[in-house]
């Protein structure tokens, strides 16, 4: 193990995080806007970054008799809070200030205090098709002969930003779109970009923004169950510009919890024959989802988790039979507020059953704000690592999604605490610290 305070061979490859790291954010609603007025008003000392690992989450190095446990923030070469700038687009115009007031998650006085800065920024026009998201009506939008046209007015946009930064993450933070199977116009990038150039209709406003993006070689991250880069013409685009891609939906609230319980479940031996799962829910995004067609993409990312968690196939007896249930519903006094209710029924010794309720109101965007924040640094600090920029997905990131994205016939984990250990280790791994197993035996021996 290194010395502590020299830097490993390995973490000596690692570009230094210097100058302006641009985020660019499709969709600057209420996530957005709670994520950049958060960080602004954590610059100030005015809050503390809770719910960010990146920030406030510490990594043991070697023993635990070392004692050598340091902020991720303070040992791994991620950029600092003050080197970043924001910028992004919106189908509803005005500044962030007027945004975060319509989103109406944070504190009004809070937003006055930081008003001047929320001011300055005001989004681009978007690129939106109404066939994607339908409960939406466009006030500011990008006009374009074609597919490809509007793409290239992405490019552009992102090219001018690159002039003023040193650096550049993209993360979609916009609405979920309407289900969709991969069709032939995703399996590879040329006919992916033939398709821009032919107005195809399966390539939604989503691949539009990753493929500018990693066009430019830029890390993109996706905060929505969005099809997006989850098609080989991406991915391959991706490993072809050494731009980083990750999984797909912020895992938050209901299903944050689901991947907690249901490992215990399994560790445990406990059956389970039934989990219902419902949330109401009153922001942007629960009008979006109130479509059937839109819910249709959340629902295949919600549903995935416990399948992956359970195994039923190699565990039939607890999990063969199990009834998962998910709803959303949309209603409009809870705001951004979301309650997330589940009744779970579960069985023990001789078949015995029992039954866990769990009614979590949480804060869906004030959830959400933190793991955009960790995405988009760790991401910024795959693209400045040999070892990780070339692999185009970056499973060690699983811990921030509902759907993780892994390497193709690889199953993905959803247990929150293998996802947590896949992370720390493969920080350790990249800065030539030893990996952590947990076994232990080194205390015991002579």
């Amino acid at each position: 193990m290194p010395t502590p305070g020299t830097a490993s061979p390995q973490a000596a490859d690692i570009t230094p995080a210097k100058g302006k790291l641009g985020i660019m954010i499709p969709g600057m609603g209420a996530v957005a806007t709670t994520l950049i007025a958060g960080v602004e008003a954590v610059r100030r000392g005015f809050a503390k970054p809770i719910g960010s690992m990146s920030q406030m989450g510490t990594i043991r190095l070697g023993k635990r008799t070392d004692d050598n446990t340091p902020l991720i923030k303070d040992w791994a070469p991620i950029a600092d809070l003050n080197d970043i700038v924001f910028t992004g687009w919106d189908i509803f115009g005005g500044n962030l200030y007027d945004a975060a007031k319509t989103a109406n998650v944070l504190d009004r006085d809070q937003l006055e205090s930081m008003r001047p800065f929320l001011e300055s920024i005001e989004p681009m026009p978007a690129v939106f098709d109404q066939r994607w998201v339908k409960r939406l009506s466009p006030k500011f939008q990008k006009v374009g002969k074609n597919k490809c046209d509007l793409a290239n007015q992405i490019r552009n946009d992102i090219a001018e930003f690159k002039s003023k930064t040193d650096r550049q993450v993209m993360i979609w933070c916009g609405s979920t779109e309407i289900y969709i199977e991969p069709k032939p116009v995703h399996m590879t990038l040329e006919a992916f970009e033939k398709g821009l150039v032919e107005d195809d209709p399966d390539i939604a406003p989503s691949m539009l923004y990753a493929w500018a993006c990693l066009k430019e070689g830029i890390p993109f991250a996706n905060g929505a169950p969005n099809l997006t880069v989850d098609i080989p013409a991406l991915q391959e685009l991706s490993k072809k510009m050494n731009a980083p891609i990750c999984g797909k939906d912020f895992k938050t609230g209901q299903t944050f919890i689901k991947t907690v319980l249901a490992p215990a479940f399994k560790t445990r031996q406990l059956g389970v024959s039934g989990w219902y799962s419902t949330n109401i829910l009153g922001n942007r995004d629960g009008e979006v989802l109130d479509d059937p067609d839109n819910f249709k993409t959340k629902e295949v990312s919600k549903l995935g988790v416990l399948e992956h968690i359970f195994q039923p196939e190699k565990n039939p007896d607890l999990y063969g039979d199990i009834f998962h249930k998910v709803r959303i519903n949309y209603y409009p006094p809870r705001g951004d507020n979301k309650e997330g209710w589940d009744n779970i029924d579960i069985f023990g010794w001789l078949g015995y059953p029992m039954q866990i309720k769990v009614d979590f109101l949480c804060r869906d965007s004030i959830l959400a704000a933190p793991l955009a924040l960790d995405l988009c640094l760790f991401m910024d600090l795959a693209s400045r690592t040999p070892a990780l920029r070339g692999l185009g997905i970056q499973e060690w990131l699983s811990f921030y999604f509902k759907d993780p994205d892994t390497a193709p016939g690889v199953y993905p984990e959803h247990d929150l605490f293998i996802q947590s250990m896949k992370l720390k280790n493969t920080l350790r791994h990249i800065m030539g610290e030893d990996l952590i197993t947990h076994l232990g035996l080194e205390y015991y021996g002579e």
